[in-house]
C-alpha cells in the first residue's frame, strides 16, 4: 500500500508531512516521557528488521490477479506499544523511500499515516488491545490480530482513496477506486491477521513478558533473558528478506491493482518541480531501486536476497539507534536534573 508521488498533489502530501511529523514527534515525547524500556531497544531493532524483510514477500490473492503484503504496523504495536512501534514503522518506510524507491519521497508522510498511526495508535488501541487484555488466551490472541490487522488495513487503504481525491487525480474517481480497494484489502488484512496471530502466538509461549508489557504498560523486568526473542527475530528477518522474498508473488499489489482495474494504468505520472526534486533526492539515496541491483532484470535472486538482508541490517541501526538516541537524552537530562 505504498503510494507513489504522482497520487498526490504537493499541498496533500506537505499536510500529510506535516500530520505524520507531529505524530511522531509526539510519538518520541511520549516515549521519552514514558521512560523507554531498555529491553524494547533491541526488539524495536530486531522486529523492525523482520517487518522490513516480510514486507518484500508479497503473497498472491487467489482468482484476482493481485498480491499484497503485510503491513506490520498491528504487530509492532503489540510486541512495542503503539509509539515505539510508531517510530519502528517510520524508520522501515523511510528505508525504503531512500534506499530502495519504494513509495515516494512527497508521499512518505501519507505511507506513515496510513501504514504507521492508523495501525500503531488506532487499530492496535481500539480493536487489538480491548480483546486481547480481557485475558490472553491463544484464541484471544489470534481473533484480536486478525480483527486488528482487517481493521488498520482497510482504515488505511481508505485514506489512501481520500488522499487521492483530495488531491484530484482525475484518473481515480472516488466511488469506482474505494470499491475496488476496500475488498482487495479486506482479503490482504486477513492473510497479513493470520501472520501477526502466528508470530505472536509464538513470541507468547517463548517469552510472555513481551506482550504484557505493552497491554499493561509496564517495563520487563530486569531479570527477564530476552536472547531467545531477539534470535528469533533475527532469523525470521534473515530467511524472509535472504531467502523467502525471491519466491514473492509477481501479481501487482492491492493498490496497483486497484489503479490498474479503475484508470487502465499504475503507472500514473506527474509533471513540476515538487515531483522531479523528489525523485531526484531519491534517485540519488537508492542503490538498490526495486529490490534489485541495477541493471539487474525485475525479480532477481541475487538482488532482492542482498535487498532484503541490507534493508534488514539497515533497519536495525536506524531503529535501534532511535531508540538509543531517546533513552539516551531522556538519561542526560534526568541526570542533569539530579544534579546538585
Amino acid at each position: 500500500m505504498h503510494m507513489a508521488d504522482a497520487l498526490l498533489s504537493p499541498a496533500v502530501g506537505g499536510v500529510m508531512t506535516a500530520v505524520s511529523a507531529y505524530a511522531i514527534g509526539y510519538g518520541v515525547k511520549r516515549i521519552a516521557g514514558d521512560r523507554l524500556d531498555e529491553k524494547k531497544i533491541p526488539m524495536m531493532a530486531v522486529s523492525g528488521a523482520f517487518v522490513f524483510a516480510a514486507q518484500m514477500i508479497n503473497f498472491t490473492i487467489p482468482g484476482t490477479g493481485s498480491s499484497g503484503h503485510i503491513g506490520g504496523g498491528v504487530l509492532l504495536a503489540a510486541l512495542l506499544g503503539p509509539f515505539p512501534a510508531l517510530l519502528t514503522l517510520a524508520s522501515v518506510l523511510l528505508i525504503q523511500c531512500l534506499f530502495f524507491a519504494d513509495g515516494g519521497l512527497l508521499a512518505y508522510g501519507c505511507n506513515v499515516f496510513n501504514m504507521g498511526v492508523v495501525a500503531c495508535c488506532f487499530a492496535y488501541t481500539l480493536v487489538y488491545r480491548p480483546i486481547v487484555k480481557r485475558g490472553i488466551t491463544k484464541k484471544r490472541l489470534i481473533a484480536a490480530s486478525v480483527a486488528a490487522s482487517i481493521a488498520g488495513l482497510e482504515a488505511g487503504a481508505f485514506c489512501v482513496v481520500l488522499e487521492t481525491v483530495l488531491s484530484r487525480v482525475a484518473e481515480l474517481p472516488f466511488g469506482v477506486f474505494v470499491l475496488l480497494m476496500q475488498p482487495i484489502h479486506l482479503a490482504i488484512g486477513l492473510v497479513e491477521g493470520l501472520v501477526t496471530a502466528a508470530v505472536l502466538c509464538y513470541v507468547r509461549q517463548v517469552r510472555p513478558e513481551v506482550l504484557d508489557s505493552p497491554l499493561e504498560n509496564t517495563h520487563i523486568a530486569a531479570g527477564v533473558p530476552m536472547r531467545a526473542v531477539i534470535a528469533g527475530f533475527v532469523v525470521l528477518a534473515l530467511v524472509s528478506g535472504g531467502f523467502l522474498s525471491i519466491f514473492a508473488s509477481a501479481y501487482p499489489d492491492g493498490l496497483e491493482w486497484s489503479m490498474e482495474k479503475t484508470a487502465g494504468t499504475a503507472g500514473l505520472e506527474r509533471e513540476g518541480p515538487v515531483y522531479e526534486a523528489a525523485e531526484r533526492a531519491v534517485e540519488t539515496t537508492a542503490f538498490l531501486p526495486g529490490y534489485g541491483l541495477p541493471g539487474e532484470d525485475s525479480g532477481g535472486a541475487a538482488g532482492t536476497a542482498l535487498a532484503g538482508i541490507a534493508g534488514s541490517v539497515i533497519t536495525v541501526i536506524l531503529a535501534g539507534g532511535a531508540g538509543l538516541a531517546i533513552h539516551a537524552a531522556r538519561r542526560s537530562r534526568t541526570g542533569k536534573a539530579a544534579a546538585p
